[in-house]
């Protein structure tokens, strides 16, 4: 009896310590500054704290086909309206993760998201 105790004992606190590994983990990944690059043409034109905003701001980047109007909130970005004829990047939607950039080939414009989490990616050939 005293030897199932033992035991019930030591799975209790492994499994304890994992929850605080994963919490303090998803705190971790919450806490990081994630940057939201916007490029025109290949040359860097803005980089913006999406972590660090407080409130939506919103401003127009002009390109070779017209207007391209960012609007960032805390944690977000999105293309809220563009004068090219496709659309792309307003069907795009909301990003907060560096998962895949807005891009606005007529305009030229491209927004990447990164983030102090993705120094050391996975990829799919490593994962």
């Amino acid at each position: 009896m005293k030897k199932t105790s033992f035991w019930v004992i030591l799975i209790c606190v492994i499994a304890a310590l994992s929850a605080l590994a994963l919490l303090w983990q998803h705190h971790q990944a919450k806490a990081d500054a994630v940057i939201a690059n916007v490029y025109q043409d290949g040359e860097l034109i803005r980089s913006i704290d999406l972590n660090g905003l407080t409130e939506p701001e919103t401003f127009t980047v002009t390109g070779p086909a017209g207007e391209n109007e960012i609007t960032a909130e805390p944690g977000r970005i999105c293309v809220s309206h563009a004068s090219c004829p496709d659309q792309v990047c307003v069907n795009m939607g909301w990003r907060s993760d560096g998962g895949f950039p807005i891009v606005c080939l007529p305009n030229k414009l491209v927004i990447e998201i990164e983030s102090a989490a993705d120094e050391n990616p996975i990829d799919g050939v490593v994962g």
